[in-house]
């Protein structure tokens, strides 16, 4: 994987996801738990070992293996259980959905936000 591509992902990630995630977190553990901080090395530790475990395993296992990561991530950075994690993911997926969904509305298009 190129660098420079990986650094991408980085920098839109964090400034895209993960105030996401960090609403999602306020959400569901609360203040005290759910700090921007933690949210922002989520996503960079996330992002950074999801392009490790892509490029040397791949496929599905590698799609398996990542999830646990992000999942393992949250329950570790929010200080909250399994099941809470993945809650934590759920609902941060649907307000990112609805983000978008809006930015669409619009005219401010994915692609747009992502340089493509």
């Amino acid at each position: 994987m190129d660098l420079m591509v990986l650094l991408i992902q980085i920098v839109v990630g964090t400034v895209i996801l993960a105030p996401v995630l960090w609403l999602a977190g306020r959400a569901l553990v609360g203040k005290e738990k759910a700090k921007f901080l933690d949210a922002v090395w989520i996503i960079l530790l996330g992002t950074v070992i999801d392009a490790v475990v892509i490029a040397y395993i791949g496929g599905l296992v590698a799609a398996v293996i990542t999830f646990i990561v992000w999942l393992a991530l949250i329950k570790h950075f929010f200080d909250c259980g399994w099941l809470m994690a993945f809650a934590i993911a759920i609902i941060a997926v649907i307000i990112f959905a609805v983000v978008v969904a809006v930015l669409a509305v619009i005219g401010i298009g994915v692609g747009l936000l992502l340089g493509i």
